[in-house]
């Protein structure tokens, strides 16, 4: 689960072995056609802002495993870097139920958190 990563992520003491990492990849892996697969029966925007979630959360475990494997500086940047990317992203998608100066601003206040982050 996530919440096993993210303690990975937190308290980097020492790193995890192999066949954890390959457990956990897996286990991303499943969770990710999960989440995907729960998507199937919304439609339109609500659709696509469930994929780009499942997308993120998939993408965010993967960096947190890989640093929680490597225990690297670079890989815990990329952490940082793959959660301010995927958080643009999902917020970029929930503006499309705008229209307008109001999805235009949307738009503009996602990517200004994402360059905080």
């Amino acid at each position: 689960s996530i919440a096993a990563m993210l303690a990975f992520g937190s308290a980097q003491a020492q790193t995890m072995d192999k066949g954890a990492y390959k457990d956990a990849k897996t286990r991303i892996s499943a969770d990710f056609k999960t989440d995907k697969a729960a998507c199937d029966s919304l439609v339109k925007n609500a659709k696509d802002v469930c994929q780009a979630q499942a997308k993120a959360k998939d993408k965010v475990a993967l960096a947190e495993a890989q640093f929680a494997y490597s225990g690297k500086p670079a890989d815990q940047n990329k952490v940082m870097k793959v959660k301010a990317e995927t958080t643009y992203a999902v917020a970029k998608e929930k503006c499309d139920d705008l229209a307008g100066n109001a999805k235009d601003v949307c738009v503009k206040e996602a990517k200004a958190v994402e360059t905080k982050s």
